[in-house]
């Protein structure tokens, strides 16, 4: 059976509520909610533990996972704010403060994009666009193609769009099997092939590629990256949901630690 923007939807509330512990239809309350952060056996893969909370907004409220340990704190927060205030400085301010004597502290924020079936066309940039399966992947793990296939998780990375300058690869969109219905895509275009609609190309049709196959493509982005927002939108994808994860302070320590080595 074909899917409508209905059933994509209800397929990534139905996969969110499976990654924190809550219902489907909690999404669609006014009312901020708060759960017990209990993620099921069917979780998105990438989730690495331990957590200390996670928020999620569909644009109607805030859903937060919240353990033990953070539910006091995460719960006056929740009822202090509107949902979409929970996500913005300052009050997240107040949030961190609250967090920090219990070592916890904002980790990642993303927003998450889903198909829109009205706009969502295969679109065409002047080059060749290849669809690549799995076992054709083996030999693009390299660093200029590490937004669209993830070395590390390899076993997950299921299908690519590529497009090509006669046999040069210049452009991978490739998708991740992150949970059971749903495939993430991921972007990289060479720098000196930017700007020419590229990478909006092999994201919408691998974006078709997917639904083709029976399963659901999303996207994430960081609000402030504004070329990948372009992308999602450029090719037929529409903000969905928002998330923020509260992890430990030596967790976001090493990160950073990570990121400037």
């Amino acid at each position: 059976m074909k899917m409508t923007n209905k059933d994509i939807l209800q397929i990534a509330m139905e996969q969110s509520a499976a990654d924190i512990g809550c219902k489907a239809e909690d999404f669609m309350s006014d009312k901020n909610i708060t759960v017990p952060y209990k993620p099921a056996q069917n979780a998105k893969n990438y989730y690495e533990q331990p957590i200390g909370c996670n928020f999620i907004s569909y644009g109607n409220n805030v859903v937060a996972g919240v353990t033990d340990e953070t539910q006091d704190v995460v719960k006056e927060y929740v009822s202090k704010y509107k949902f979409y205030h929970c996500f913005e400085t300052p009050n997240m301010h107040w949030l961190n403060e609250h967090l920090a004597p219990l070592g916890q502290t904002v980790c990642f924020m993303a927003e998450y994009y889903l198909p829109d079936l009205n706009r969502l066309e295969k679109l065409s940039c002047g080059y060749d666009i290849r669809i690549l399966e799995k076992d054709e992947l083996g030999g693009l793990y390299l660093p200029e193609w590490s937004n669209a296939l993830c070395a590390d998780r390899k076993q997950f990375d299921m299908i690519a769009a590529g497009a090509y300058d006669g046999d040069k690869l210049i452009g991978l969109a490739g998708c991740s099997a992150d949970a059971e219905k749903m495939w993430q895509i991921g972007v990289d275009v060479l720098p000196e092939y930017r700007r020419k609609g590229i990478a909006s190309a092999i994201t919408s049709d691998l974006a078709v590629e997917i639904l083709e196959r029976g399963k659901v493509p999303f996207y994430c982005t960081a609000w402030s990256n504004i070329r990948s927002v372009r992308n999602a939108v450029s090719s037929g994808l529409v903000p969905a949901w928002a998330e923020m994860t509260v992890k430990s302070s030596d967790v976001v320590r090493s990160i950073n630690d990570q990121i400037n080595k």
